[in-house]
């Protein structure tokens, strides 16, 4: 294996510049969710000119995408993520995340006849918040994978993933304007509603687990200080260690929001933004495959403290892990103490760092496929 590995690093050396020049591309250009148009097509046109054969508007979804290179009996599946995020670009840095998976695919590829493989790379949308992958299971399409694999940029890297269960949510009051000085008697306060249910939520907190977050925001809270706002509207999100956990807590933050239309006369309506993302579940063997791999190339792999804690961070990924085994890695940027999600992470994902957590991230992913294949074939 050890010469088929030098050829695999060999092979994203090879694409190197074409993998940076995609990433910074995709940094410069940010989409948000189910957007991503233009972000998709570049990642999609980067492996079609590497000898990918590619469907595009794959399983129904504009930007979603699917590309297949080989023949072999088995099947890895590399997921490219491309969303950036409202306001803040890609400081998540999912343009790292299709570099890596596209690098690691064109270099696996090169070996896919002697490792008996079919590699393949899907497009995913709309990670953040909209749940493109549930969809893409939704509509089958991973049926048949035997591995899916991606890494994911943070302040250092951590190999094992332990994301929340999440769920995303509009909540919206609905009450009665009214001059606020003339008629206040006349209206009912769609703003005060909201406070109403975050006091509610905030005195929730002393009695939920340590396992659980309860975060969101108002989106709009009024439109003049002199009118009873009669429409409010937020998003929140309510984490969890697994499903059932998610559930019952749910069920808890419901009833704070119901706390704000009973005390303010306010009609409530909270509606899914997406399905729940799933905890996830890491294919053990694979996981110490990549551990060593990340290893050899010279990560340093963080199990404790602050900085790790990104690993915690939810993804849709999850919901493919309870289907399709998979392994979830995080490449470091050592940046620490700037996180992912902050404008100055976005900043690191495009320069030095970011280029050998291309380069390393694409190679260790690439090396693990191929260690499965290894082990498959024996």
């Amino acid at each position: 294996m050890s010469d088929v590995k030098s050829r695999i690093q060999d092979g994203v050396e090879a694409v190197r510049d074409e993998l940076i020049a995609l990433s910074e591309d995709l940094h410069r250009h940010p989409e948000t969710a189910w957007e991503e148009v233009e972000s998709a097509g570049k990642v999609a046109e980067v492996l079609g000119r590497n000898g990918f054969e590619i469907t595009r508007n794959f399983v129904g979804l504009p930007t979603a995408f699917h590309a297949r290179l080989g023949s072999g009996s088995r099947r890895i599946g590399f997921m490219a993520e491309y969303d950036a995020l409202p306001g803040i670009g890609h400081a998540c840095g999912h343009n790292l995340i299709s570099a890596m998976s596209a690098g690691a695919a064109i270099a696996l590829a090169r070996r896919a006849g002697e490792l008996d493989l079919t590699v393949e790379v899907f497009g995913t949308p709309a990670e953040e918040g909209g749940g493109g992958k549930i969809e893409m299971l939704d509509r089958g399409a991973f049926e048949g994978l035997d591995f899916a694999m991606m890494a994911h940029p943070a302040p250092v890297d951590v190999a094992r993933a332990a994301p929340f269960a999440v769920s995303h949510s509009a909540v919206r009051y609905t009450g009665k304007a009214a001059h606020a000085a003339a008629y206040p008697t006349h209206g009912r306060n769609a703003a005060d509603a909201f406070t109403v249910a975050q006091v509610a939520i905030g005195l929730l907190r002393q009695q939920l687990p340590p396992s659980v977050r309860v975060h969101g925001i108002v989106t709009s809270g009024g439109e003049a200080p002199n009118a009873i706002p009669q429409t409010t509207r937020g998003r929140w999100y309510v984490r969890a260690k697994d499903m059932a956990e998610l559930a019952e807590t749910e069920e808890k933050v419901r009833r704070c929001f119901e706390a704000g239309a009973l005390a303010t006369g306010c009609e409530l309506e909270i509606e899914p933004e997406s399905q729940p993302y799933s905890d996830f579940r890491t294919h053990e063997a694979a996981l110490e495959l990549y551990e060593r791999n990340a290893v050899r190339l010279g990560r340093r792999l963080v199990t404790e403290g602050a900085e790790m804690q990104m690993s915690r961070a939810s993804t849709d990924m999850g919901n493919v892990s309870h289907v399709v085994p998979a392994i979830h890695p995080y490449v470091g940027l050592d940046c620490f103490p700037v996180l992912n999600h902050q404008k100055e992470f976005a900043d690191h994902c495009v320069g030095e760092a970011a280029e050998r957590a291309i380069t390393d991230g694409a190679t260790a992913l690439a090396w693990t496929a191929a260690d499965l294949a290894q082990r498959w074939m024996n």
